[in-house]
């Protein structure tokens, strides 16, 4: 038996179970199972095989004095609230479960979200146990060399949709487009427009649909010129509102779909010399720290980010386990923050 965070786990196979059972020598398994390149095809297919069939779990290297606990949160900035927020819940869960964390922002500045490769063979190298990628894309190469390598990982809020069988947490993101436009429609709003992400965003998309879904079935008539897209930029989402005011029917509410944008939103308001809530009112999404510092206070939903990463961790931990989740996609509820962003239209 293996004892892990104080629980005792069966242990699987070694690596020399399975060298034998695909009638190679040690060294040769090894090198399938870190990625190597100089293996022939048909090799690295007798291993992977019986890798697969002998259920062989890839554990970090460790010396006899102290067996690692050690994971690794990639973030896509180190900059933003948003990601505090997700390293506060991976650092209590951590500590509860006495796991170490290695913290480190996109290494490759010049594609952003999108860790190279030079970075993931540096993982390998100091014996990572798992991963956990927050609003992280990886290309298909970089699946592939987590999966050659058998590296458990989780995926927090990604922004593309991950390939089948990849383990991700994220928020109800369609229930929440639905209850931010939901209550506008009741303080009597029907110009209702929304703020967006990124296009191809899985988060922003489920977004829009919700909102869509709201007006649709309260009977409004959703209009196309009211939807535009941001990417998350506080700036772009500025000229966006810039230019819903500049419509001969301007909306009288606007949902955005992430705090941050929500600021620019405000200073598109205030250039005009408009006020929140008398002359538009504003719904944000992720009810972080600027909600409760910007003026007036911003009605938000709220997403639960630290819930997320400690959830998130969880799983990882299983997977390292040897013990998969049944479900790949895990979805935390959101609600609705109200502050004093939202009033009737018209109420100026």
């Amino acid at each position: 038996m293996v004892r892990t965070g104080g629980a005792s786990v069966a242990a699987g196979p070694t690596l020399a179970v399975v060298a034998r059972e695909a009638g190679v020598s040690v060294p040769t398994a090894s090198k399938v199972v870190n990625g190597r390149e100089d293996v022939a095809p048909e090799t690295r297919r007798r291993v992977t095989e019986a890798l697969d069939r002998l259920g062989y779990v890839r554990r970090p290297r460790f010396d006899a004095l102290r067996p690692p606990r050690l994971v690794d949160l990639v973030l896509h900035s180190l900059e933003s609230s948003w990601s505090g927020a997700v390293l506060h819940g991976v650092e209590q869960a951590a500590h509860d479960a006495g796991l170490d964390v290695v913290v480190s922002a996109d290494p490759d500045r010049g594609h952003p979200g999108r860790p190279h490769r030079g970075w993931l063979d540096r993982l390998a190298a100091r014996g990572t146990a798992g991963v956990l990628f927050s609003l992280a894309e990886l290309t298909a190469p970089q699946y592939a060399w987590l999966r050659r390598r058998r590296v458990p990982f989780v995926m927090i809020d990604p922004v593309a949709e991950p390939p089948p069988g990849v383990v991700s947490v994220g928020a109800a993101n369609w229930q929440g487009g639905v209850t931010a436009t939901e209550h506008l429609l009741a303080l009597g709003h029907e110009r209702i427009a929304v703020l967006a992400g990124q296009r191809r965003a899985v988060c922003g998309s489920a977004r829009v649909a919700g909102y869509r879904s709201a007006l649709s079935a309260a009977g409004v008539r959703p209009r196309p010129e009211y939807v535009r897209h941001a990417g998350l930029d506080a700036t772009a989402a500025r000229r966006r509102m810039r230019e819903l005011l500049a419509l001969p029917e301007p909306p009288t509410a606007v949902f955005v779909c992430s705090d941050r944008m929500a600021l620019g939103v405000y200073e598109a308001l205030a250039e005009q010399g408009l006020r929140v809530p008398d002359d538009v009112s504003v719904v944000g999404f992720g009810d972080l720290p600027e909600a409760r510092w910007s003026t007036p206070a911003l009605t938000t939903v709220r997403q639960p980010l630290a819930e997320m990463a400690a959830t998130a961790l969880g799983l990882l931990l299983r997977m390292m386990d040897g013990d998969p989740p049944e479900s790949t996609r895990t979805e935390l509820s959101t609600r609705l923050v109200r502050r004093a962003s939202t009033a009737p239209p018209g109420a100026g």
